[in-house]
């Protein structure tokens, strides 16, 4: 491997890791996802009485209090790798089946679930060792959908700010996550589409900048660097008409990429 790909490589492989340190923050300070995101990524399924539910890279359970709430239909699972993470998940919702386990490798039997959903994660996972497995555990017909939420960074004011606290990207992870799953071309998925759903929140300027410290890429810079760009974008927002006087509206967008488990085609053996 090249030297700078290792270097980059590393570096994304320690932004992974870096959430266990902030677990509680992220529990308190992360979005959820809209209803109509996950209706629709479970729209294939129809409306069986049972659902098998599996959230993979589920974090604190952000997207998993959301499966949840479907009903008593809903069977869900929990899969999370960082045991922080994964402590404040069984705190938070107790009476959920909560493993620890890894998208490359998954607690779970051939076929037995009838969804996996993937909350702003699949993009630390390795596309190739992930799709085989979500494909072992999904049952033919069954439903991948993997959820992103993203700041809409069109308003002046956020294109300003974005100025002031994103990191520089230099591996890669600046493109749009979906386009870098790999299941557009993999042979045991098919009907891979995207959709986009607003999930605007009401915000404070004091909420963005907690939000803000969640994300690894400010979470994982050294300390004097970190504080810089959070007392930066600080003065910035209390000189912003928009966000200077209490809440205002965040521009948020969530995207769902969507695939459905092909019949007919065997599972790859990892």
């Amino acid at each position: 491997m090249p030297e700078d790909a290792a270097l980059h490589l590393t570096q994304a492989r320690l932004r992974a890791r870096s959430f266990g340190a902030i677990a509680a923050a992220y529990q308190a300070h992360r979005p959820g996802y809209p209803d109509a995101a996950i209706e629709w990524g479970l729209a294939p399924l129809g409306r069986p009485a049972r659902l098998r539910l599996l959230d993979l890279g589920a974090g604190t359970g952000k997207l998993t209090a959301s499966l949840v709430a479907l009903g008593p239909a809903a069977e869900v699972t929990a899969v999370e790798p960082d045991p922080e993470m994964l402590a404040v998940l069984r705190s938070t919702l107790p009476t959920v089946t909560a493993l620890a386990g890894t998208a490359e490798s998954i607690p779970a039997a051939d076929a037995s679930v009838d969804a996996v959903l993937v909350g702003q994660a699949f993009h630390w996972f390795d596309p190739a060792a992930a799709g085989a497995e979500i494909a072992r555990v999904l049952r033919p017909g069954g439903v991948l959908a993997a959820l992103w939420n993203y700041e809409d960074g069109s308003p002046e004011w956020m294109r300003g700010y974005h100025r002031i606290v994103r990191a520089d990207e230099a591996l890669g992870l600046d493109r749009p996550a979906p386009s870098r799953t790999g299941l557009e071309t993999h042979p045991a998925f098919e009907r891979v589409r995207t959709r986009g759903f607003d999930n605007a929140l009401s915000m404070t300027a004091q909420g963005l900048l907690d939000t803000l410290a969640t994300y690894s890429w400010i979470s994982t810079l050294p300390e004097d660097e970190r504080r810089d760009r959070t007392e930066r974008a600080r003065r910035y927002l209390a000189t912003r008409p928009e966000t200077s006087s209490g809440a205002f509206e965040l521009p948020l967008r969530t995207t769902v990429l969507r695939a459905v488990r092909r019949v007919g085609v065997a599972a790859e053996r990892r």
